[in-house]
This record gives C-alpha cells, sequence and structure tokens, in this order.
C-alpha cells in the first residue's frame, strides 16, 4: 500500500488531501481507504437471516425506524441507548457490555450499523464499539438512504433476540 498525503491552504481552511493504492475488491469497496469497515446493501440482504450478524439501526428520530427499517434490525437511540444522559460522554463499559447483551450481540456477533442523517450516529456507534474492542463492526455503506432507494424489502417492529454474553 503506498501513500501520499498533499496539504494546502484555501481561504483559511486547511485542505488535506490523500490518495491511497488499494488492492482490487470484488464487492466494489475498493475506494475506500478501510473497505472492511463497510458492508453494501447487497450484502445485508444476503446475510438477513445469518445468526451471526445483527443489524441496528441507529438514529436520533425513531419515527424512521417504526416507518419501516431493514428486516430485523434493531433500533438504538443515539440519545438515549448510546449516551451518558447525565455527563453527555459515551456509555460507561459496564452500561455498553448490558446494552450489547440485551441486543443479542456477543463478542463474535458481526455487527452492521446503519441510520439516518447519513449514518452519523451509525458511526458514533461503531467508534464507540471499536473503543470498547469489539472486532467485527462495520456500517452499511449509504445508510438508510441507499437501503430505501434500491427499494429493499422493509420490516415492521421490533425483533425479539435472546440476550447474549458479552
Amino acid at each position: 500500500m503506498r501513500r501520499m498525503v498533499h496539504t494546502q491552504r484555501q481561504g483559511g481552511i486547511l485542505m488535506v488531501r490523500a490518495w491511497m493504492h488499494l488492492s482490487k475488491r470484488e464487492d466494489g469497496m475498493s475506494g475506500y481507504a478501510h473497505p472492511e469497515m463497510l458492508a453494501d446493501t447487497a450484502w445485508v440482504a444476503a446475510n438477513l437471516k445469518n445468526p451471526k450478524v445483527r443489524t441496528v439501526e441507529v438514529d436520533v428520530d425513531a419515527l424512521a425506524f417504526e416507518q419501516g427499517h431493514v428486516p430485523g434490525a434493531l433500533a438504538w437511540s443515539w440519545t438515549t441507548d448510546l449516551c451518558d444522559t447525565i455527563q453527555r460522554d459515551i456509555l460507561a463499559k459496564s452500561q455498553f457490555e448490558r446494552l450489547m447483551a440485551k441486543s443479542g450481540i456477543g463478542n463474535e456477533t458481526t455487527v452492521i450499523l446503519y441510520g439516518d442523517n447519513n449514518n452519523w450516529f451509525a458511526a458514533w456507534a461503531l467508534w464507540e464499539m471499536k473503543i470498547y474492542g469489539h472486532e467485527d463492526v462495520r456500517l452499511m455503506d449509504g445508510g438508510r438512504r441507499k437501503w430505501l432507494e434500491e427499494r429493499r424489502e422493509l420490516g415492521r417492529g421490533a425483533p425479539v433476540v435472546s440476550p447474549a454474553r458479552y
């Protein structure tokens, strides 16, 4: 892998451009610096019934989930599930582990995150999961918007999951 970084000032803003030579991937993700952090919508659709994969929609607006979501997806609210509501910080490790366990997520579960607002809060959840050492967590490329644009199947209601050990 070869990396070159170029910086320049434009209008008082530091612009950073990075070019990376990446190996070709068959799933169309070769243009990303870390394609292993993404799952395309076709992969998600093909793995909806895979018991080792858990899909989670992370939103600020819970109404979006209620209107339809990736079938089998759980709903996490950024404001109440992923943040310490008193300190406005990430969850304490014990709170994080409880959330994972009640969501049916074990240490070996592949977690696919997506959401509204162009995956902003799904990215927060990914970051938090990486902080606490979850190995296989990915963003669904294109998020909720892409799933809807492709007219993929929508689920209704929250799935029933068995708690896991985390």
